[in-house]
């Protein structure tokens, strides 16, 4: 049971730390700590018209400050 949860939580953090911010759904952003709703649909809004190459891409929307990207790219390194 424990190897089968260990897989579990090693395929998670896999896809999790791989999202690509240019095509994942409003829900999976939304499953990074520090994006609710409305910076989920602020990312959808913006890659519709700009593509996403690196984290530091989001300061350039509105609501992404150094101290949350901070944040972002911490999570995203597990």
């Amino acid at each position: 049971m424990k190897k089968i949860l260990l897989g579990l939580l090693c395929s998670f953090v896999l896809v999790f730390a791989s999202m690509d911010f240019n095509s994942a759904t409003k829900e999976e952003l939304m499953s990074i700590k520090g994006i609710g709703e409305k910076k989920a649909q602020a990312i959808i809004d913006y890659r519709k018209s700009n593509k996403i190459t690196k984290l530091d891409d989001l300061k350039k929307i509105k609501g992404f400050g150094d101290k949350l990207v901070s944040k972002i790219k911490n999570s995203q390194k597990l």
